[in-house]
């Protein structure tokens, strides 16, 4: 049986002529953490906007659990999770109002916002208005309305900016304990260090094009203690090497 909560073939964007990611294949198994690894402009936040239906793909195709998004849209929705990049939230209500209304959505109780909340650090402010809060905290409470539902697959854009050095490592242990229940988690990060404490395994982007992928235990045989750093550093040194010859050519 396969064991692949996420399974993508073949998947590509273009846009008026324009090539955003090329032809990518992603297998993601149940109860496993993967990273998209990438500067700006790497196609990553473009790769997840696909993945939970938001943007339709060029080629390709995509299922959870066995689910299409063109096939199935609803019950393909609602095995999904999602943390976009950016987000505003409603100026007047407080965290607590915000997570009750996405528990509404999803037809849950208030105790599992009072979970969720707990989970995310969030108890002591929920009854402070969310236009107060600082980047960090709107970025947990955006990861709060993510797993609320607790979803087969979640989908994290950028989880870990604008957090503090002890919420990057309170993340880590967050979708660590996510990865318990059975659920995937798939997240888009520059942040190298994050990705490998928290992964099972990382794919490379540059323009749109998978330079390396593997497994965190991969990465670490292959380069030792850099793992994931030693990778980019290669890449980066390669890319570099490949300019100056276009350069002098």
């Amino acid at each position: 049986m396969d064991n692949n909560r996420l399974i993508v073939k073949e998947l590509s964007k273009k846009i008026k002529g324009q090539t955003l990611v090329e032809p990518v294949n992603i297998e993601l198994p149940a109860g496993e953490i993967m990273a998209l690894c990438g500067g700006n402009g790497a196609g990553k936040s473009t790769i997840l906007r696909m993945i939970v239906g938001l943007m339709r793909p060029t080629t390709g195709e995509i299922t959870v659990d066995g689910m299409s998004w063109q096939k199935n849209r609803t019950e393909y929705a609602n095995l999904i999770g999602y943390m976009p990049d950016q987000f505003h939230f409603g100026t007047g209500l407080t965290a607590d109002e915000t997570l009750r209304f996405f528990a509404s959505l999803r037809n849950l109780s208030s105790d599992r916002v009072d979970e969720v909340l707990e989970l995310v650090g969030l108890t002591d402010v929920r009854k402070k208005r969310v236009n107060t809060f600082s980047k960090g905290m709107q970025q947990r409470l955006l990861f709060a309305q993510a797993i609320i539902a607790s979803p087969r697959l979640v989908v994290l854009d950028e989880p870990t900016n604008g957090l503090d050095p002890y919420w990057m490592d309170e993340f880590v242990q967050l979708v660590k304990k996510i990865k318990q229940t059975g659920s995937s988690i798939i997240f888009s990060t520059h942040q190298l260090s994050v990705a490998e404490l928290a992964c099972d395994s990382a794919i490379f982007l540059q323009k749109g094009q998978v330079v390396q992928s593997g497994s965190i235990a991969h990465y670490r045989e292959k380069y030792g203690a850099q793992g994931l750093q030693g990778a980019f550093d290669e890449w980066f040194l390669m890319n570099k090497q490949q300019e100056r010859k276009a350069e002098i050519s």
